[in-house]
């Protein structure tokens, strides 16, 4: 009787044991919710470009693990991003910033490393990223020229490369269920490559290339 005493109350030690340590290194998944607004732009030298203001919304799922220095996240984002572009005008050869608006859907895996606990993190990762081509937000401006070319017209270069593969990073600051995040994505493919398999009867023989470049401002609110 005795012996089976003792054997009761290992059992219970090691269940004891085995819950406080599950519970002090307890696995914490997170559902969020994410809106913002964005700042975009294309780093090239075939065209003279100035960033524009767009807006993002998406989701993510957290793993945060107490005991280590670091959480993970899977991310997906879907944005409207606009663009300026010079051109001329026709009739006057009058230069003005013709607006192109991209659509984007973007799936990411970060890394957010804990600089203080889980409240001021740095977070980079790869991103994989579908889009639109660069449409026209005013059909009034077919028919200008791109600058610098003789023969490229502002309709010409919408048919932009569809799938780019981006860098991610950025820092985060939050209390609880609520974070905000500011983060840098630049395109590590070539954004205007698609246009290089057109035939513009251009005057010169330059290739196009442009990165993506694109600042976020979001608020998370986590579940």
């Amino acid at each position: 009787m005795k012996k089976t005493k003792h054997l009761v109350l290992v059992a219970i030690c090691m269940a004891f044991v085995t819950i406080s340590h599950a519970q002090r290194y307890a696995i914490k998944n997170g559902i969020g919710l994410q809106g913002g607004i964005t700042q975009f732009d294309i780093v090239t030298d075939n065209f003279n470009t100035q960033s524009n203001s767009g807006f993002l919304g998406g989701m993510s799922a957290s793993v945060d693990l107490p005991h280590k220095w670091y959480e993970v996240s899977y991310n997906i984002q879907l944005s409207e991003n606009n663009i300026d572009i010079l051109a001329e005008t026709p009739a006057t050869s009058r230069e003005e910033y013709v607006e192109y608006k991209m659509m984007a859907a973007q799936l990411s895996f970060l890394f957010h490393v804990k600089l203080i606990k889980d409240n001021f993190t740095l977070d980079l990762g790869p991103m994989l990223q579908y889009n639109s081509e660069l449409e026209l937000k005013n059909d009034s401006k077919e028919g200008y020229l791109i600058t610098n070319y003789d023969n490229l017209f502002t309709e010409d270069i919408s048919g932009i490369s569809r799938f780019n593969v981006n860098g991610a990073v950025g820092l985060s600051a939050g209390i609880n269920a609520f974070q905000l995040r500011a983060q840098y994505i630049y395109g590590f493919t070539n954004i205007l490559g698609k246009l290089n398999d057109n035939d513009f009867n251009l005057n010169n023989a330059d290739r196009f290339e442009g990165n993506q470049s694109l600042l976020v401002l979001s608020a998370i609110l986590t579940f």
